[in-house]
Formats: C-alpha cells, structure tokens, sequence
C-alpha cells in the first residue's frame, strides 16, 4: 500500500517538474516573433532545378512542445516552375478566423521558428508533376480546413497524412512524433 507521504512526494514530484517544463519552455531567451524564418538550403533552387520536386518537411514545434512533436508541410515546385508552393495547416490563423489550412508561394525549406526543418520524403523528375496535381487536389479536399486542435487533431500532421492517404505514391511515412497525424484514419 501507498502511504500517504510517499504520494505527497509524488505529486511534489510531478508538480516541480511539471514547473520546470513551463519555465524552461517559457523563458529560453528565444520569441517565436524574431526566431529564424530563413531557408534551411535544402530544396534544389528552381532557377537551376527545371524538374518537378516534391518535399515533405518536418521540424521541431515551437517551444517545450519541441521537445516530442514536429511540424509537418509539403513544398512543390511544377517543371519548369520559377518558385515553390507550400502547403500547411497552422492552428494560430484560426484564432483570427482565418482558414487554418493554406496553399502559397513561399520559401519551401523555412525554419519552423528556430528549428531546422529536416526532409522526411522527395520526388524529382518524371512523373512528379502528376504527384503535384495529386497532392493540389488531396489540399483542396481536405476535409478540416477551418478546424486545429493540437492534440489528437486534426492539426499540421493531420493535413499531411491526410494527403499521403490520398495520394499512396507520395510514399511518405511520418515518424512517431508527428502527433496528430493518426487522426487522418
């Protein structure tokens, strides 16, 4: 049996690290506002790159949540294309009663707010514009476009497992800490 003391010292356990988890998490020294949005230098440059390409990318989450989640999206590039197209979900656009999915031109291989984003699949060459018409349409279907819940979904990971259901030839597996991306089954 559990004396009463010994679940004291748990729960003041539990308690300080939980403490310990906000303030580290809170007071890094680091502001989402000015951390770094720069490329990674990982996506071929489409001045020199006239095939088609295809990057599922993943990252850190911002802050503590970093510690065991990633961010996922998706940057295309058409053949002969002079820029990239990403598409992600982001829960904060929400807030603003904004559309939390988006499709834009923009920098495909972004830092997520300080975290370098590693390439988790690529397609390039042949066949790949028709992946790119696969993944548009699977965006443009994709049933939660307004909604984000950060856990169990649907959210960022939701959206790109989402499209490789939709698109098998994608060929993407997410990793374990693609939290969310389950809420896709």
């Amino acid at each position: 049996t559990m004396r009463i003391s010994d679940f004291r010292s748990k729960q003041w356990l539990l308690g300080s690290l939980a403490a310990l988890m906000a303030m580290v998490g809170c007071s890094s020294g680091s502001d989402w506002r000015t951390a770094s949005r720069d490329s990674a230098g990982i996506a071929p440059d489409p001045a020199k790159t006239p095939e088609a390409v295809i990057h599922v990318y993943g990252a850190d989450a911002w802050g503590w949540r970093g510690w065991f989640a990633i961010h996922t999206w998706i940057a295309v590039k058409g053949t002969g294309a002079s820029s990239y197209t990403v598409y992600d979900v982001v829960g904060w656009r929400g807030y603003h009663n904004r559309q939390v999915m988006r499709i834009y031109q923009d920098l495909p291989d972004r830092h997520w707010y300080g975290a370098k984003p590693r390439l988790l699949r690529a397609h390039q060459g042949e066949g790949v514009d028709r992946l790119i018409a696969a993944v548009d349409r699977a965006a443009r279907d994709y049933p939660w476009k307004n909604t984000y819940k950060a856990f169990p979904g649907p959210n960022s990971n939701t959206f790109v497992a989402w499209i490789a259901l939709q698109v098998p030839d994608l060929d993407v597996d997410l990793p374990i800490s693609a939290i969310g991306s389950g809420y896709a089954d």
